[in-house]
């Protein structure tokens, strides 16, 4: 599902260059669960741009779904991401104008999907926010508002799902019930996941972790 080659990003900052990440490689198969742990600043949110064509290396190739990034311009990496990614953010990033209901449907409706109304409801359902479904994320709690962005996310059933911090603005027990809500879809659905993580419980849900420190990346493997 992702391949990864000599990946690495480099920025300039006041103080000259900055390498954030250094001749990184691994690759992640279809269906399996990866965290990305490391301490504050070794380039998790970094690398997960890379991987998801939001942002372009410095140096390296990535491939998802055997489709190499590096060929692609801006446009085709995000139709690329319309076709077959979801994402989960820290900070919900839910449209404000819009109801629950018409941000699950969102995605669906830019795929064309001619159902988008009924498949939104029954994922919105699964998350438990039938009854919340036309208000507007100001009146949502903040789990309630992740969990609509994890409908949102599994909508139109993507290959794969990135998820940065999802439990970050959350407090513990609300967090845990959206890690378990997380990773209940991803079995059913099948999903590829690969999440940026500092929490030790979130990560030890997932089948691997790739740890990063000072910008290389250190690999283990736990059983599955």
């Amino acid at each position: 599902m992702v391949r990864v080659e000599q990946l690495g990003k480099q920025v300039i900052s006041p103080e000259g260059p900055l390498l954030i990440l250094d001749n990184l490689h691994f690759s992640i198969a279809r269906g399996e669960r990866v965290a990305v742990i490391g301490a504050s600043g070794s380039g998790k949110s970094t690398l997960l741009g890379l991987l998801a064509g939001l942002d372009t290396p410095t140096q390296g190739r990535v491939w998802l779904s055997g489709v190499d990034l590096g060929g692609l311009d801006e446009d085709g990496r995000a139709l690329l991401r319309a076709q077959r990614v979801g994402f989960v953010f820290q900070s919900f990033q839910l449209l404000a104008g819009l109801t629950a209901l018409e941000n699950v449907m969102l995605p669906l409706e830019l795929a064309a999907q001619p159902d988008a109304r009924r498949q939104a409801l029954e994922l919105l359902e699964r998350v438990g926010l039938q009854a919340r479904a036309r208000h507007y994320p100001p009146q949502l709690s903040g789990g309630e508002q992740q969990r609509v962005a994890i409908a949102r996310a599994f909508a139109g059933n993507p290959d794969l799902l990135f998820a940065d911090e999802p439990t970050g603005n959350l407090d513990q027990h609300t967090g845990h019930r959206i890690i378990e809500l997380l990773f209940a879809l991803n079995r059913e659905q099948g999903t590829t996941l690969i999440l940026v993580t500092h929490d030790p419980e979130l990560a030890a849900y997932c089948d691997r972790t790739l740890e990063l420190d000072g910008g290389r990346l250190r690999t283990g493997t736990r059983p599955v």
